[in-house]
């Protein structure tokens, strides 16, 4: 049967293997991006949030089956923040009521294996606050220090592990039998990590930094893969899980501590 999904982060990397495979799948796929998209918008906005959402509205009739949210940054900025949580939430929570009409409605977002790196703890309360104001000015003060500004992104990626953990079981979610999931990816072959991987010894010291035995780095398609599954009819019981596809480093990392 075909559904349709709505795929932030549409024209690069992850998103945009995701929105192919699918529509490669006979899916219709609405992609949202700063470019190259259906939807083109920028969601560390409110203007960019507010017109993604009136657009998904224009575009699927107000139905949709599934909500894919990608979109994402790496740098050290406070446009990270913007982003990876505060876009990446208001994606999955102005969407939602989208998904009221279909059969099997799915959710799911991208967190990173990032969150089991060092955070800034005053940012990742900040986020699960949802005070984005806080949370900015927060993030200006790290992204002025070249060691502080790196825990940027992997405070995002916690603070949007939070998130899906706090809300799954939500009535809003599970309650109307909404499936909320993230995938926590290693290191994916995107542009996004092209600029640390321009020499072997860059290479090499990603490596160290992020063990993935199975395998090593991967291609986009291996997470598409996964975010495709979690959005599908075939998944009606995961709930509120952070699902790693890393290769290993979880397993390398935290062993057995989760345990």
């Amino acid at each position: 049967m075909t559904r349709t999904y709505v795929v932030t982060g549409s024209a690069s990397g992850i998103g945009k293997a995701t929105a192919d495979l699918l529509a490669s799948q006979g899916h219709r796929v609405i992609g949202v991006d700063i470019h190259d998209a259906d939807i083109v918008v920028d969601l560390t906005t409110e203007s960019g949030r507010a017109s993604m959402t009136e657009r998904v509205r224009e575009l699927s009739g107000g139905r949709i089956d599934a909500i894919i949210a990608v979109a994402g940054l790496a740098t050290p900025s406070v446009e990270t923040v913007g982003v990876n949580y505060f876009g990446m939430v208001a994606t999955l929570e102005r969407l939602r009521p989208m998904l009221d009409e279909s059969d099997a409605p799915r959710a799911v977002g991208v967190a990173s294996m990032a969150s089991l790196m060092p955070v800034d703890d005053e940012l990742v309360e900040d986020l699960v606050a949802n005070n984005e104001p806080a949370a900015l000015a927060r993030a200006d003060i790290l992204a002025a220090d070249q060691e502080h500004g790196r825990l940027i992104y992997s405070s995002t990626k916690v603070g949007f592990c939070r998130w899906v953990r706090r809300n799954a079981a939500s009535k809003e979610w599970a309650g109307e039998g909404i499936p909320l999931n993230a995938v926590a990816p290693g290191i994916i072959l995107t542009p996004m990590v092209e600029p640390l991987m321009q020499t072997e010894e860059a290479k090499a010291g990603l490596a160290a930094m992020v063990p993935m035995p199975l395998n090593g780095f991967a291609e986009a398609i291996v997470v598409a893969r996964l975010l495709a599954w979690l959005a599908s009819e075939e998944n009606s019981h995961l709930c509120g899980q952070v699902i790693f596809v890393d290769g290993g480093s979880d397993v390398v990392i935290r062993g057995d501590s989760v345990w």
